[in-house]
């Protein structure tokens, strides 16, 4: 056959059915590729929320251990605990003016800032649902009146894209004993503690010591008073406020403003 002539009509044929094959396998093999691609990813994403749903919850003991050195060494003057955290896809956050107080009797009001200690995750890696909020320590309430109640208040929360846990502290009113005799007046003491968390400003990531420090207690009295005119201990802070109705006997009564200054550094 000449180089001008055509291959018959069979040969051509079987040459495309030879072709066939080969491009049905390269349109499979490529499909294949594309994919693993894709599930490859997939699989990184879930594993990625996974190990940060897990940090969330071993950051969440932490801040809760946390909560647990800053009572043990509130009331001891000079005493320091640390908590180890680790993060890796959020950050732990101070803020040195992050929450007001205003305490209010009917003879007297002090209003103190205190900082606050938080840990933000991107809702990206965990969500919880937007607009969600609750508590793992405490409640809403900025005061308590029991000792056997946490002044902690530890707060769970999903707002503008982050998820985040916050520890601040509450205030706690509580009576003295019974009632004292000073000269011929009975009076009773009532005292008001307040944890302030002194930090700076800062962002934290990675494995470190959260240490808590206290720097010294301080003192305020205020009275006596008649117990008519003041048995009630009002406190405010965003916006949410509970009075404390107080259980007094004497005739006066005298109010202890009891601040513990704790520093919160790394």
């Amino acid at each position: 056959m000449s180089a001008t002539e055509k291959p018959p009509f069979c040969s051509r044929i079987k040459s495309k059915g030879a072709a066939a094959p080969a491009i049905s396998m390269v349109i499979i093999t490529a499909i294949t590729v594309v994919l693993v691609l894709v599930a490859g990813t997939y699989a990184n994403q879930v594993l990625e929320r996974q190990k940060a749903a897990s940090e969330f919850d071993v950051v969440q003991n932490s801040i809760l251990a946390f909560d647990d050195a800053v009572r043990d060494i509130a009331w001891d003057r000079g005493a320091s605990r640390s908590v180890r955290f680790t993060t890796d896809y959020g950050i732990v956050r101070l803020f040195s003016s992050n929450k007001t107080f205003e305490i209010t009797t009917s003879e007297f009001s002090k209003t103190i800032t205190t900082g606050t200690v938080k840990y933000l995750m991107l809702s990206n890696y965990l969500s919880l649902g937007n607009g969600y909020s609750s508590y793992i320590l405490g409640d809403d309430s900025p005061v308590v009146s029991s000792i056997s109640d946490s002044v902690g208040q530890a707060l769970v929360k999903q707002e503008g894209g982050f998820v985040s846990i916050g520890l601040n502290y509450r205030i706690l009113v509580n009576r003295e004993g019974p009632s004292i005799m000073v000269g011929s007046t009975s009076i009773d003491y009532v005292t008001i503690m307040v944890i302030m968390l002194n930090c700076t400003n800062s962002s934290i990531d990675g494995d470190f010591e959260l240490v808590a420090k206290n720097m010294g207690l301080s003192t305020t009295s205020y009275g006596p008073y008649p117990v008519a005119t003041a048995h009630t201990v009002s406190v405010v802070s965003e916006g949410v406020q509970e009075s404390i109705q107080l259980d007094l006997e004497a005739e006066q009564v005298m109010f202890n403003l009891i601040i513990a200054e704790v520093q919160v550094r790394t």
